[in-house]
């Protein structure tokens, strides 16, 4: 018998060294830049204060992640908003548990 993993492990999430100042160009020309780059820059703030604190990257990592993210689904958000579907009869998840129980 060997002993081999069943599973590859899951390399963990790293951007590119430029990536934070290339994200924040792209947030800088998004029509959302007065309420978007305020709230990165908070958030990378806190990230780098942390990471100085603790030795670690992982929290400027996702601040980094969960940007990209945002910037990328953006255009899909749009598209929904400007379809005009209307969602105001959705349903609350935390109600609905309380009421099969």
């Amino acid at each position: 018998m060997s002993a081999q993993l069943d599973h590859a492990p899951v390399t963990p999430y790293t951007p590119a060294p430029g990536a934070p100042a290339e994200l924040l160009a792209q947030l800088r020309a998004d029509k959302r830049a007065d309420t978007w780059v305020p709230a990165f820059e908070r958030e990378w703030a806190a990230a780098l204060e942390k990471s100085q604190r603790t030795f670690s990257l992982a929290g400027l990592y996702e601040v980094v992640q969960d940007w990209q993210g945002r910037l990328a689904s953006a255009p899909a958000v749009d598209a929904f908003v400007a379809s005009g579907y209307d969602d105001s009869k959705f349903i609350d998840m935390a109600e609905f548990r309380e009421r099969r129980r």
